[in-house]
């Protein structure tokens, strides 16, 4: 109540004051009511209507004729703009005062300062929309008719141009047609190219007044008489209205009037026309989408190929490297500006050109753009970057070079445009698709370098900011790359950027990033010596600033972590710092008490205490002023959050609190499942180059049995007899009986001949199992319990059990066998 007596009483006083400049008749004075006019107005329509409109109404004239004629260009604008907000404002001063107002408006139109005249001029185009039907009819129209005739200066017939297109809309297409379609047609006509030009430019809102009826008959032939015109301004122009009314022509127009009309334009500008090729080059995608439906393939190619002789326009290619031509310096320029043109439009003519043919159509050209000699060519194809990873999707993989080439540039300019949008190209990159998962990345090489490339750049240089975005995008890396490329070489650098960085706000982002890196790390053993390096290095830092960096980090993962991660590892470090000798860290520790409670559970009785003993140690022993005043003011807060919080604030609180945890428990799933599925493949490649191995060395050793049987062949068959004739001779001459282990000495017999050569005819023939393969010497003891003469019953044979007449007779064979044990099984 008091403060709308305040200003209730301010407008009053403001008001007399306004009436004793109107009475004292002084030229600054009248200037001022006028231009504090709407002001008044607002403040208090009745008496300002009352008694100071009507001296309004005859100062209206004075001051046109006697300050605003001879007034300077300041005066003049100020004065502009206060009738432009009287104009628009919905307030009974617009029809009683408003034929007065459009008099000095359009009086001034032709004044002879242009900037001047340019003012009046907006002010009279701003006000046309507010303004009724027949007040446009009679106050503007009328004069209108007047001021196009060539008797009249160009100032006045531009102005009437810019006033036509703004009118035109007010009224009827039947209107329009008879009253104002003859007046535009002239002006297209004029003379001089400057209305021509600024006629045209005023025919898109003439077409969209009258309608798609009267377009074809009554506009079209205009546009194509300018776009043929001697002045390259007049046919810019007409390309331009061209290009912003395709969607109002129709197919027939299109194929036969406005593509070859297009083509003809496109070659004149590729022949000589530097400065309509630029606007050109700006406007090309949107010409191509436009008449696209109506191409053939034909004419589709040769729009695609016209595209790719402005991207290299200015540019020779030697071994693979784009290098400028030597052109004259204004030349030059004009062909850099055609390039960095074309690379703005490059995602649109991708579109154009089907994401599918990207790499026969568009790779050397996107390229060319990349590797450009020119900074501001490449800083715009860095700066669309993304939208081209977007658009080839599947297809990624095609420009993974020239991101690592854009991110290894040198130029800052290019790494600060390719930032803009880093995090989405990235991810994009590095994905297999839509349908791939979080696990299926692409591996791009040399990522990494590159990237770490690039922050080193980045924080050498004064662009601190820019250095601060790059931490800012780095956030992304654990769902780009692999957990441990991001702990071995990114994790130490965080670490350096903390604790040397000479920018705070570069510190913060980096205390931010490895808290995100923290967060989505896998492996238990590297998080733990992470968090054990930031209580080394920050929480216990010599450096004051490595403990407020520390303090800053834990306002970071209480949003990042949930209440209890964050409880075990990082509360008792932050409390600790009550004792911390510098104010400044207990300062920052007194204004994050309430926080620190908050992640305290009623039942962790044991952390309550230790937060009540810290805030009552620091109430004891606190000598420092500014710290005193934080802490009484924390603690009556830490009074009230139990009381304050509504409860569904809370509960919100405490269901992000357990999604957090969740997310937590997961992850140590996750690395418990990739251990464990780690350590099975880990031990299947054992097995499966155990079994490789024994397999080789099974056909080896087989292989080298089965020569040395052949080899053997024909002295087994000889020296067979001569052993049976000897072993009958010496049982003959032995007077002692047979022993026991001797009770079936031709069962025996026959299993020693047969394990005393290294394999018999036959078994050397036997296939080797694939499924079950065994070491060799158990290869080699199957075939031997295979032969015929094995027994029906297991028999347990040993080199030592072999009779001496045995051992004599085979010589160094029996060597051999000694090594063996052979189980020979039933058949």
């Amino acid at each position: 109540m008091a403060s709308m007596q305040l200003r209730a009483s301010s407008a009053t006083v403001g008001k007399k004051c306004f009436l004793n400049k109107c009475n004292s008749g002084e030229d600054v004075q009248r200037a001022s009511v006028i231009i504090n006019l709407p002001n008044l107005v607002r403040q208090n329509p009745a008496e300002t209507f009352r008694r100071v409109v009507p001296k309004v109404r005859n100062s209206l004239f004075y001051l046109q004729q006697e300050v605003l004629h001879v007034a300077g260009a300041d005066m003049q604008l100020a004065a502009a703009g206060s009738f432009l907000t009287v104009l628009q404002d919905d307030i009974v001063l617009i029809q009683t005062h408003t034929h007065s107002i459009l008099q000095i408006v359009l009086l001034n139109l032709d004044h002879r300062d242009t900037v001047v005249s340019n003012a009046w001029l907006e002010t009279l185009l701003s006000a046309i929309d507010a303004l009724p039907k027949e007040t446009i009819r009679q106050e503007i129209l009328s004069p209108l008719l007047s001021k196009h005739q060539l008797s009249q200066s160009v100032p006045a017939r531009l102005a009437s141009c810019r006033i036509l297109g703004k009118v035109v809309g007010k009224f009827e297409s039947s209107i329009v047609k008879k009253d104002l379609l003859p007046l535009i047609r002239s002006l297209c006509q004029d003379v001089e190219y400057e209305v021509r030009a600024c006629m045209c430019r005023q025919l898109e809102n003439i077409t969209r007044g009258i309608g798609l009826d009267h377009t074809k008959a009554e506009v079209l032939p205009e546009l194509v008489e300018l776009a043929q015109d001697e002045a390259s301004t007049v046919r810019l122009a007409a390309f331009d209205t061209i290009i912003n009314l395709l969607e109002m022509f129709d197919s027939d127009d299109r194929t036969c009037v406005i593509f070859p009309l297009v083509k003809a334009f496109c070659e004149k500008c590729f022949k000589g026309d530097e400065a309509v090729l630029a606007s050109l080059s700006f406007q090309y995608g949107k010409l191509c989408h436009g008449l696209s439906e109506s191409f053939t393939d034909e004419q589709h190619l040769w729009f695609l190929e016209f595209y790719k002789k402005l991207c290299c326009l200015g540019l020779q290619h030697e071994n693979g490297h784009c290098e400028s031509q030597p052109y004259p310096l204004e030349l030059e320029n004009k062909y850099a500006l055609v390039r960095r043109n074309c690379a703005y439009n490059f995602p649109a003519i991708v579109l154009f050109a089907d994401p599918n043919h990207f790499l026969s159509e568009l790779y050397r050209t996107f390229s060319s753009l990349c590797h450009d000699p020119e900074i501001s060519v490449r800083r715009t194809a860095a700066g669309g970057f993304h939208e081209v990873v977007k658009l080839l999707g599947p297809n990624v993989h095609y420009v993974h070079k020239e991101l690592i080439t854009l991110l290894q540039d040198d130029s800052l300019e290019v790494l600060d445009a390719l930032l803009n949008n880093l995090q989405e190209t990235l991810e994009l990159a590095t994905s297999r698709g839509e349908g791939a998962g979080p696990e299926s990345k692409v591996n791009i090489p040399d990522l990494v370098p590159a990237l770490v490339a690039a922050e080193q750049k980045a924080a050498s240089s004064l662009h601190w900011r820019g250095h601060e975005k790059l931490l800012q995008c780095y956030s992304c890396l654990p769902r780009v790359i692999s957990g441990d490329q991001i702990y071995f070489r990114f994790f130490q650098r965080m670490f350096n950027i903390i604790t040397t960085a000479n920018v705070l706000p570069v510190q913060r982002e980096a205390v931010r990033t490895l808290c995100v890196f923290l967060r989505y790390n896998r492996k238990q053993e590297q998080r733990q010596e992470i968090i054990s390096k930031i209580k080394q290095e920050l929480a216990q830092g010599r450096s004051y600033w490595n403990r407020l960096r520390f303090l800053d980090l834990c306002e970071i993962t209480i949003d990042l972590f949930s209440k209890s991660y964050f409880c075990k590892h990082f509360l008792i470090p932050a409390l600790e710092l009550v004792s911390d000798p510098v104010a400044n860290v207990r300062y920052k520790l007194c204004y994050m008490l309430p926080k620190l409670r908050s992640t305290i559970r009623p039942t962790d009785k044991h952390l309550l205490q230790q937060l009540e003993f810290c805030v009552r140690k620091l109430l004891c022993r606190e000598k420092d002023k500014d710290v005193v005043v934080t802490l009484r003011k924390t603690v009556l807060e830490l009074d009230k959050m139990d009381i304050t919080e509504p409860y569904h604030k809370r509960h919100e609180r405490e269901l992000l609190d357990q999604k957090k945890e969740k997310e937590e428990t997961l992850l140590l799933e996750m690395e418990l499942l990739e251990r464990q599925q780690s350590e099975a493949k880990l031990t299947g490649d054992k097995q499966s180059e155990k079994k490789q191995r024994d397999s080789k060395s099974g056909l080896s050793g087989s292989k080298g049995m089965s020569a040395s049987t052949l080899g053997a062949t024909s002295s087994n068959s000889t020296g067979k007899e001569m052993r049976r004739a000897k072993l009958a001779r010496s049982r003959s001459l032995s007077g002692h009986p047979t022993t026991p282990k001797m009770t079936n000495p031709d069962k025996t017999l026959k299993v020693k001949d047969s394990g005393s050569c290294p394999v018999s005819g036959k078994s050397a023939m036997l296939p080797l199992n694939d499924d079950n393969l065994r070491p060799h010497h158990f290869n080699v003891a199957s075939s031997i319990s295979s032969t015929p003469s094995s027994s029906s019953m297991p028999v347990l044979i040993r080199s030592n059990t072999s009779s001496s007449v045995d051992h004599r007779s085979n010589g160094n064979k029996d060597t051999q066998s000694r090594k063996l044990s052979v189980y020979v099984f039933p058949e």
